[in-house]
């Protein structure tokens, strides 16, 4: 609609620097250092809504960090749309590898390069500047409210009693949100699912100090070492993770789902060249686009003991641990699969060391019905505005509380996110395109148009 576009292009430069503004806030959910920067932060989003047009704004304590909510309801018989989306973004370390201030945005290349740029501050405040564009020009469709947490990279875990204790508050058709990515600019796409995920701390421990490991090594079981044999042990020689039961209720598809999946676009090289690296790993038997879509699978999240200063220290360490997470697929429950592996973790450790478990933070897999009136429509808007229509793909990351959603609320989610893969999500300079952050905002008033026209039929 061309009264969305110019309105879009007389206040684009605003846009931008609201985002910067609101990128400068270290809102990062898991160091409590930052616990008043959390709630700046959470105050600047309640601004921002304010500012357009949204009523009841609030900011909503928890026992954790605070939600914002806002809503604008024009009509009770039209459809509403709830947005989420989390202000609060990982941390930022390891800070020696940003090519600039991690809370300095910056733009180079098209890019902006900050914490939470894509993740998700630049993502959840297109839909901020949707809402405005609608507002202003007065062709808001449908009903919207937003809610917007601190706490999606450390678990949502207080999202979870803020639904149940605000049923009636957040009563929608729908859930939007927009903390995905596309394939690409030149292929576009929608995600139809994402993987849960189970976060687990492991602690081996050996002798009862740090020993000299000229003295001692060779006759006392060094922790490090034997963490990594662990570790290492939990995969076979095809890459097949080796935990008991860790299988048995992944759904898999058929070979024509597989085929379909496969018909995306991917260049392997280019996905190579990109990441530095000559050769791709991962489970035998599937391809990259499955391994990273529709497999489950286990990491190594970060791994410590003994020295790591600068220079030597010749020291056999007391303790070694390491953080892993599991990306988890259909049909799999995250508590089992954190029970099982404990109990595996426990098993393998030898007698040398104790090991000490600790499940950290969980959620379930989630697929989207490609059949739901609100798929169609995220469809049909990103078409309006590309050119072309998406392609359906599986998501690998997770968003943990997207099936809390289906099941307090009884709402399904549309998962339309414009980031890309290459955005460096969770790692140092991370980025979100300009043409990204405009064309989001360009869709996202297509989606609420479409979404209350088919919702009539």
């Amino acid at each position: 609609m061309q009264v969305w576009k110019d309105y879009q292009a007389q206040h684009q430069n605003r846009f931008l620097d609201e985002l910067l503004a609101l990128l400068r806030i270290p809102s990062v959910s898991a160091d409590t250092r930052h616990n008043e920067d959390t709630k700046t932060c959470a105050a600047a989003v309640k601004q921002r809504l304010i500012e357009a047009g949204a009523d009841k704004v609030e900011v909503c304590p928890t026992a954790g960090h605070p939600i914002v909510y806002g809503e604008k309801i024009i009509d009770a018989a039209l459809p509403t749309v709830l947005v989420y989306g989390h202000y609060d973004v990982q941390p930022p370390d390891p800070l020696d590898l940003w090519h600039s201030g991690p809370f300095e945005p910056v733009i180079k290349e098209g890019n902006i390069y900050a914490r939470g740029s894509a993740d998700d501050k630049g993502q959840f405040y297109m839909h901020v500047k949707a809402f405005e564009i609608m507002m202003q020009t007065n062709t808001l469709p449908c009903n919207i409210k937003f809610m917007i947490e601190g706490e999606e990279e450390v678990g949502s875990a207080n999202l979870g009693i803020f639904l149940k204790e605000n049923k009636e508050r957040l009563k929608a058709d729908v859930v939007l949100i927009s903390d995905t990515s596309m394939l690409s600019m030149e292929n576009p796409s929608i995600d139809t699912g994402l993987r849960g995920l189970a976060y687990m701390e492991v602690e081996v421990t050996g002798p009862n100090r740090d020993l000299h490991s000229g003295v001692y090594g060779g006759a006392v079981a060094n922790p490090a070492t034997i963490l990594c044999q662990m570790i290492a042990s939990l995969h076979d020689a095809n890459n097949h993770i080796t935990i008991p039961g860790f299988y048995d209720q992944v759904a898999a598809l058929d070979a024509t789902e597989r085929a379909a999946l496969n018909q995306a676009p991917f260049d392997e090289a280019a996905y190579k060249k990109d990441l530095g690296v000559n050769e791709l790993w991962g489970e035998k038997g599937y391809t990259t686009i499955e391994r990273t879509g529709i497999r489950p699978t286990l990491e190594v999240n970060g791994i410590w003991g003994g020295y790591t200063g600068e220079g030597s220290k010749t020291v056999l360490p007391s303790k070694a641990a390491a953080k892993i997470s599991m990306r988890l697929v259909p049909n799999q429950d995250w508590i089992q699969i954190s029970e099982l592996f404990k109990a595996h973790f426990e098993k393998i450790a030898p007698a040398c060391v104790q090991v000490k478990v600790t499940a950290h933070h969980g959620g379930s897999p989630y697929v989207t019905p490609i059949d739901h009136v609100a798929f169609k429509a995220a469809s049909q808007a990103i078409q309006a505005t590309f050119g072309k229509a998406p392609i359906p793909v599986r998501g690998g990351g997770s968003i943990p509380i997207v099936a809390l959603f289906e099941k307090e609320l009884g709402l399904k989610t549309i998962l339309m996110g414009f980031g890309l893969d290459s955005d460096n999500l969770h790692s140092p300079n991370e980025k979100y395109g300009l043409e990204n952050y405009y064309k989001g905002i360009e869709t996202i008033p297509y989606f609420h148009q479409y979404f209350a026209e088919m919702s009539k039929k």
